[in-house]
């Protein structure tokens, strides 16, 4: 199972909904609901290109989740702690226009 289940379809990393990044920050510090983050890995496929064939050779989906939101519950120093996340922005140019849909307030 991916550990990352993403709808921005327009990220470089993204191919069929899986994040091929060889890991990706979820940002947004102090955020109180799931719209203050975004993923920071998050490139824009038609100024990047596509890079699900670049990253791994055996084509691995990203399975390192850094976690800069200090305000969610999931956060392990650093890292995440879910077994997969949901990252939604379905039309995103930037990274900002990205959410993580497992966030979590403490």
């Amino acid at each position: 199972m991916q550990k990352i289940y993403c709808s921005a379809n327009n990220c470089s990393h993204n191919k069929e909904n899986i994040c091929f990044a060889n890991r990706i920050n979820v940002v947004g510090k102090n955020s109180d609901i799931e719209s203050d983050t975004c993923c920071g890995s998050f490139l824009d496929r038609y100024t990047y290109g596509n890079l699900t064939n670049n990253v791994y050779d055996e084509g691995d989906p990203c399975s390192c989740l850094v976690c800069k939101v200090n305000s969610c519950k999931y956060n392990e120093n650093q890292l995440c702690s879910l077994n997969s996340i949901n990252v939604s922005g379905n039309d995103a140019k930037l990274y900002s226009q990205t959410n993580c849909e497992s966030f979590c307030r403490e």
